[in-house]
């Protein structure tokens, strides 16, 4: 095993941006207020787990649709693009049309394991280390459990002015993220 705390920052702050926990605040408070109680540790470990064997079967598993990670990672890129979009210009571009609840299903997934994390998780590991990645995944995992624990305190720390700007922040960080990889995979190179 080769861990290079480079590279698990660097996958720590990109999986960060992605799940977006603080600024999933908002929607998190509206489920728990609909469905009465959200369990932090169940939706930590469901999250954890799509995206735990997604790291490790992903590229098997794109290999039986002939795509390769390099193809795919482009391909994330276009998503991860959409999303700081979202962030930044505060739009909503991916609709979520079913009603389920819970800590399961749309807290774990979508929100925290979707498409944009998955797709980010098969782009980092076409630029780092698969145990680096998984550290940084595990950190954002305790993050991500903590925010879900303390929720309404977050949003009372933060309030509406400080959850908007750290979205915005984050969008801008995502955006930066999708030009490299997009530039990365295909080859360009900038002088």
């Amino acid at each position: 095993m080769n861990f290079n705390f480079v590279e698990i920052f660097a996958s720590f702050m990109v999986l960060f941006a992605i799940i977006d926990i603080p600024g999933s605040i908002p929607i998190i408070i509206d489920i728990k207020n609909k469905t009465g109680k959200i369990s932090a540790g169940k939706a930590t470990i469901v999250a954890f787990s799509i995206m735990f064997a997604f790291l490790f079967i992903g590229k098997p598993l794109l290999g039986i649709f002939g795509v390769d990670i390099s193809s795919f990672a482009i391909a994330g890129s276009f998503i991860v693009l959409l999303i700081s979009l979202e962030m930044i210009l505060g739009v909503e571009i991916f609709k979520d049309n079913d009603p389920g609840a819970g800590s399961i299903v749309p807290i774990a997934f979508p929100l925290i394991a979707g498409a944009g994390s998955i797709t980010t998780l098969l782009s980092l590991k076409a630029e780092y280390a698969t145990e680096n990645i998984a550290v940084a995944l595990l950190v954002n995992m305790v993050i991500v459990y903590l925010v879900l624990k303390s929720t309404r305190l977050v949003e009372k720390l933060l309030g509406p002015t400080g959850i908007a700007i750290l979205r915005k922040v984050f969008g801008i960080i995502l955006l930066a993220i999708a030009v490299k990889l997009f530039i990365t995979n295909t080859g360009i190179e900038l002088n």
